[in-house]
């Protein structure tokens, strides 16, 4: 899955306005459009980051909407929500998974932790041994701040059965 979230753009006043609609506690702003859409980036992933430590709900995103920019979560923040949203399917404990990967359940939980850095052979071993495999897709950087779009164009994870 694409972990690409949707962000809207408003001015008011002399600054831009960030808003997400698949993750309402994104509140920020710039003086610029593209510090806006920096901001953006980085509290998209705080949030992401803030549901998989409390063990909230993760949706999918939505697709963007004529007029909107895009928000993609680093590399491996986008790699442990996807290992969380599959764990969390799944009804495996952290026990049993640990088990299942010949680990104990300490590393299992510093593996599901989006703050503890993972190798990404650690990583697809964990999908792995939950049925899945994380498959990488390339996208285009070409993104131009100026500009809203719809389409996919950076780089994005997604697990694939």
């Amino acid at each position: 899955m694409p972990w690409i979230y949707a962000v809207n753009i408003t001015r008011e006043g002399g600054d831009f306005v960030v808003s997400v609609r698949d993750l309402p506690e994104v509140c920020t702003s710039g003086d610029t459009l593209e510090r806006a859409l920096d901001l953006a980036a980085d509290a998209v992933d705080v949030v992401v980051c803030h549901r998989i430590e409390k063990g909230k709900e993760l949706a999918a995103p939505s697709a963007p909407l004529s007029g909107e920019y895009e928000a993609v979560l680093p590399f491996q923040t986008a790699a442990k929500a996807t290992l969380y949203q599959i764990w969390r399917a799944s009804g495996v404990s952290k026990s049993e998974l640990a088990r299942r990967m010949g680990l104990g359940e300490t590393e299992v939980r510093r593996i599901l932790d989006p703050h503890h850095s993972t190798r990404p052979m650690t990583l697809d071993a964990t999908a792995k041994a939950l049925g899945y495999r994380l498959v990488m897709a390339p996208g285009r950087q070409d993104v131009k701040p100026d500009k809203p779009h719809n389409t996919r164009t950076k780089p994005t994870t997604r697990a694939a059965e």
